[in-house]
């Protein structure tokens, strides 16, 4: 008997979520048009939420988004990974050093988003 590598292997996604900062109906409205073109909206949550298979362009946009929110609504961003959905059709990480080596890039917080860290 042969097995597929492919379930064997175990795929990850970072997730990331974001609380809508509490605000007026303007704000808000100018926090969801920041937000909408890169996560979804729960409404009984009140959170924003995307998640992220792989460090590309749009992950990048992803980001941005979020700590732009944040910087500019004091929206809570968290990230976090989790265990990709059977339903996942995306891109993941398959490798636990991959996630190890995004850890380390968020831990360097005095640099920009897409700065290589200095030595």
């Amino acid at each position: 008997m042969t097995s597929n590598p492919r379930l064997n292997t175990v795929r990850w996604l970072l997730e990331v979520t974001a609380a809508a900062a509490p605000a007026d109906p303007a704000a808000f409205e100018a926090q969801r048009q920041l937000l909408r073109s890169v996560a979804q909206f729960d409404t009984a949550s009140q959170t924003w939420w995307a998640r992220i298979g792989a460090l590309d362009a749009r992950a990048l946009e992803v980001l941005q988004h979020l700590y732009e929110a944040a910087k500019r609504f004091g929206t809570e961003v968290r990230v976090q990974a989790i265990a990709a959905p059977a339903t996942w059709n995306g891109p993941c990480f398959t490798d636990p050093g991959e996630l190890a080596a995004v850890a380390a890039a968020q831990a360097d917080r005095g640099r920009l988003l897409g700065q290589l860290p200095v030595s």
